[in-house]
């Protein structure tokens, strides 16, 4: 009977590593300690038991997910996970339903943890506010992205926002020696080893547990007892990241995709930016970079490169990889074979230190806007010359600048792109300055 038994009992596979290692109590969290600490905020709330409704906002791997999960524990309530990628309104009714059967059947609150809660669009998130409002549920939101700009203010003043940080190396190590003490404490692995792993993690501790699973899977497997460099190459070098972030190697992929996109080569600029793609660089990282390349270097030479380089982002935003990573890729693209000019960049520049150095210099009286008659009376807006009513929509000779100041040139157009004719422009309205002033 025991042999059918076990015949016939499905065996249940072990859980990932990282969720081994997922903390039970406050005292096993890894990092936060700004939060988490004697006296911070969020220690605070878990010792007061009054939780709340808030906003994790911080980047992956970092416990977003633990600490609702704690939270609920502390609070004794009912744990409710959904993910705005995969749920709607539907599903946030299924557990409205449930917390209120929760709340009758048991006197139980419950938790309703939203994972990247950024993703649900203005109606989804405003279908949480009766509910946070009520005390039915206590809303724990997880993003990624800034809360200020992708939840709704509604809901944004109802929940306090913590702000998580990625883990520190030291952190880090941390994990990884819990990770070595729970399923390789017989492996010896080295100080070279150990460094490529943590600079592989970037601060996300579910990436290190993952990979630090694969590479003690793979040694254990192989019967080796020491993880060396040779052995990483062997196994996982095509998991490991080329460059660490804020490492040497990082930064000079970043110059060189960046001076390839101004030196107008797209073969090269793609070239850079795959690698790092495949390197394992965040591909919003990527693609601010290429925002700044067409505010830098492109400017108003052609002011569709800007468009394109932040439609690609939100494309990523949107869909993900792979194909978002295509939608950058184009953005590359067009900003290397598009016209180049500094010149906008360089005006920003000299007239900012300009002003910076400058005094405090009144508007003068004829730029000022007039909205009262005691305005009017100080001859605020008198004489001033409406352009379009000029010639040309022109009003030749005025002065703009304060009175005291002699007109500046900060900005210089190349004959590049737009800007040429810019340049022509500007060159024919100064002419006709020099005409109204004799």
């Amino acid at each position: 009977m025991t042999i059918l038994n076990s015949l016939f009992t499905p065996n249940t596979p072990e859980a990932p590593l990282a969720e081994r290692l997922r903390p039970k109590t406050l005292d096993e969290v890894v990092g936060q300690s700004h939060l988490l600490g004697a006296g911070k905020p969020l220690r605070l709330a878990f010792q007061s038991g009054k939780l709340p409704s808030m906003i994790l906002w911080g980047p992956p791997g970092v416990g977003k997910t633990t600490l609702a999960r704690l939270i609920a524990n502390t609070a004794q309530a009912e744990f409710i996970p959904i993910s705005a990628v995969l749920s709607g309104i539907k599903d946030i009714r299924e557990a409205v339903e449930r917390a209120e059967l929760t709340l009758q059947q048991h006197g139980r609150k419950t938790i309703l943890f939203v994972d990247e809660v950024h993703r649900f669009n203005k109606g989804q998130q405003d279908a949480f506010l009766p509910y946070v409002e009520s005390g039915l549920i206590t809303f724990i939101g997880a993003t990624t992205e800034n809360p200020s700009f992708e939840v709704n203010s509604a809901l944004l003043s109802r929940a306090q926002v913590f702000v998580l940080n990625s883990l520190s190396e030291a952190e880090l190590s941390l994990l990884l020696d819990r990770a070595q003490q729970l399923v390789a404490h017989d492996l010896t692995v080295t100080s070279e080893v150990r460094e490529q792993v943590l600079a592989y993690a970037d601060g996300d501790a579910r990436r290190l547990l993952n990979f630090a699973e694969g590479l003690f899977n793979a040694a254990q497997g192989a019967g080796v007892p020491e993880i060396d460099e040779t052995f990483l190459q062997t196994t996982m070098a095509s998991k490991l990241r080329r460059f660490d972030k804020g490492g040497e190697a990082f930064y000079d992929q970043i110059s060189a995709l960046h001076k390839s996109v101004r030196g107008s080569n797209p073969d090269a600029a793609l070239y850079w930016f795959l690698r790092m793609i495949d390197g394992g660089a965040d591909p919003l990282y990527l693609g601010r970079r290429i925002v700044r390349m067409a505010v830098e270097d492109i400017g108003i030479a052609d002011p569709r490169a800007q468009t394109m380089a932040l439609e690609a982002c939100q494309i990523y935003e949107r869909l993900g990889s792979p194909e978002g990573e295509l939608a950058l890729s184009n953005a590359v693209i067009y900003l290397a074979v598009a016209a180049k000019s500094n010149a906008a960049y360089m005006a920003y520049n000299q007239a900012k230190a300009f002003v910076a150095q400058d005094k405090s210099r009144p508007v003068p009286l004829h730029l000022r806007n007039a909205p009262t008659k005691l305005m009017k009376a100080l001859d605020y807006g008198k004489e001033y010359r409406y352009a379009h009513h000029e010639p040309e929509a022109y009003a030749a000779g005025e002065q703009y600048f304060p009175d005291d100041l002699p007109p500046q040139q900060f900005y210089v157009p190349t004959p590049r792109g737009l800007e040429g004719k810019i340049a022509e422009k500007l060159a024919h309205l100064r002419e006709l300055d020099i005409k109204a002033k004799k």
